[in-house]
């Protein structure tokens, strides 16, 4: 049975119990992160360095100098390594992959772990949507996770390690203004599926971290960028879609993206730790869904109820 079909109180148990007894040691196993400039990563790679293993901490920026990365140099620890890399760029991910071997102490014993975290957020109405948009998200939250993980998957099958994917809630149920998003975590639980079955002969656990909202958490949402992305979705429209949506329309739908900003959760311990416990777990879960009773209920109800019925208790206009 899938874990996340149990009732969610019996899940919890599960995990801590899991947590609590069956553990491997972190000493001397080396994990990789992406997106470690901010956000889930930036603080994972703290928490498991804390733990004792060694960080390679991808960073969009650490060739300039950026807050997030030169906060990771400055803890002047021989167990963070913090490299330049955009998963977007097959020519910095070869280059990571090139440091972490000549890196590791026996590149022959590999790399115990990868968490592909980096990703970005938008949102917009499909009619207000660019196919250049949806491409850009694509390449960095979709692509950027299957380049890297192909880049250094032969490393973590030598150490018979752990692939974390961090996807979303998103990535198993639809939002209205958050296509581009949703294709793009679909895509990456997709890839994991297919890939985890592939691993299973080779003794590799891939493993899908789902959140929930944890937008003012993360910052992956400002109301800055929201009011940038906003001008470019209504200029881009075509004057049918203008007219026919209506200028007070958007500016309603932008107001409520914004008051989103603020939402969901500020603590990010039940991510963190949920990927902590997959890459240190003799037996982790295929699927961890760090989240409240309430989304989690949610995500029962539009992944298994009929789909209008599940419309229409959730979808404003939805009917029966």
């Amino acid at each position: 049975m899938e874990m996340t079909s149990l009732p969610y109180c019996i899940l919890q148990a599960f995990t801590a119990m899991s947590r609590y007894h069956l553990t491997d040691k972190a000493e001397g196993k080396a994990v990789l992160i992406t997106g470690c400039d901010k956000g889930f990563g930036h603080a994972l790679a703290k928490q498991l360095h804390a733990k004792g293993f060694t960080v390679f901490a991808g960073c969009l920026l650490a060739d300039k100098n950026g807050d997030g990365a030169r906060e990771l140099k400055d803890m002047k620890s021989h167990r963070m390594k913090v490299l330049q890399m955009n998963v977007c760029s097959d020519q910095e991910v070869a280059q990571a992959v090139d440091y972490v071997k000549m890196t590791l102490k026996d590149p022959e014993e590999g790399l115990w772990g990868l968490v592909n975290n980096a990703g970005v957020s938008t949102f917009g109405e499909v009619e207000f949507t660019s196919l250049d948009n949806y491409k850009e998200v694509m390449d960095i939250n979709l692509w950027g996770t299957v380049r890297v993980t192909k880049a250094f998957l032969p490393l973590i099958r030598r150490a018979k390690g752990r692939v974390v994917n961090i996807t979303s809630m998103l990535g198993r149920m639809v939002s209205p203004s958050r296509s581009c998003y949703c294709i793009s975590k679909f895509g990456v639980a997709a890839f994991s599926d297919c890939l985890r079955q592939e691993m299973y002969r080779w003794g590799v656990k891939v493993i899908l971290i789902e959140p929930s909202n944890f937008v003012a958490a993360t910052g992956i949402l400002t109301e800055d960028s929201i009011d940038k992305q906003a001008e470019v979705l209504w200029s881009g429209a075509s004057n049918t879609v203008r007219e026919d949506y209506g200028r007070e329309y958007f500016t309603r739908h932008v107001a409520l993206m914004k008051s989103f900003v603020n939402s969901g959760l500020k603590d990010m311990s039940l991510v963190l730790n949920d990927i902590t416990n997959a890459l240190t777990s003799a037996h982790p879960n295929n699927r961890y869904n760090p989240m409240e009773t309430y989304w989690w209920m949610r995500l029962q109800v539009m992944t298994h109820l009929p789909t209008a019925i599940a419309d229409w208790i959730y979808i404003p206009g939805a009917t029966l």
